[in-house]
């Protein structure tokens, strides 16, 4: 325990010292720069502003027009894709406002809010693989589908209050049964460091709420790409296990249980 709280707070020292903010011009908006990346390897910036008591952070609109920039039209709003899209971000409490992503909140709520807004944007910015043309359908649906094929118990997306008062996303919860423990779940279906890092950290800052024997999972989309060692390694160090796609098979006893 005392190993994973120092990692925790190396985490926070490392993205204190990363994150960094100015003012945009002489308005009143301020950019924060973070250390997190996005699919062209470049670092995420937010906006944020005061009004009327409250905070309003958004990406000024960067992560949906980059996607249609690249070819990826998330077409009306009854199509499937836009569907996904409002799904996605209303788990995370944020909103689409004229293409940019926006979320308000009290001044007391600003490093949840932050930290809701930036899990959006990495969970909106991987929708990219989604035009892939080998990508026939959402890996997750696929996840889902597969569950079920197996009769396999779970509630979806599900989130949890962190120690740090972060809210983290978790795509399945399997519950206890006789023979194994309760299961959490998270599908990532562009496995790379960020995203395992992203997920352990989620794991670690939320596992206090959970039953100490609770069980951490990442089912890894690797059909068409492959996965690094220093994913599985990041993932293994913090005691999560890992699932590749393509072994799907192997994890049916123990998913199902």
């Amino acid at each position: 325990m005392q190993e994973f709280q120092r990692q925790i707070e190396k985490y926070y020292e490392w993205l204190k010292e990363k994150t960094i903010l100015k003012q945009v011009k002489e308005s009143a908006w301020f950019a924060i720069s973070t250390p997190f990346i996005d699919r062209h390897n470049d670092c995420i910036d937010i906006y944020i502003k005061q009004e009327s008591g409250h905070y309003i952070l958004t990406d000024d609109g960067y992560t949906v027009d980059d996607l249609e920039q690249s070819g990826f039209a998330f077409g009306p709003s009854n199509s499937r894709k836009r569907q996904i899209l409002e799904m996605t971000l209303n788990g995370f409490g944020v909103s689409l406002n004229r293409g940019a992503l926006v979320i308000k909140a009290p001044k007391e709520k600003f490093p949840s809010a932050k930290h809701s807004l930036m899990q959006a944007i990495l969970a909106v910015n991987d929708m990219f693989y989604m035009s892939q043309p080998l990508a026939k359908s959402l890996f997750q649906e696929d996840v889902s589908l597969w569950l079920d094929s197996h009769d396999v118990r779970y509630s979806k997306n599900i989130t949890f209050l962190g120690r740090s008062a972060f809210i983290h996303h978790f795509h399945y919860l399997i519950p206890k049964s006789r023979s194994r423990p309760e299961r959490i779940v998270r599908v990532l279906n562009h496995p790379n460091r960020e995203t395992a890092e992203s997920f352990a950290f989620a794991w670690i800052d939320s596992k206090k709420s959970r039953p100490e024997e609770t069980v951490a999972c990442a089912v890894l989309n690797d059909i068409n790409q492959a996965i690094g060692e220093d994913v599985i390694g990041a993932l293994k160090s913090y005691e999560i296990k890992a699932m590749p796609w393509s072994r799907n098979k192997d994890y049916i006893d123990e998913l199902a249980a």
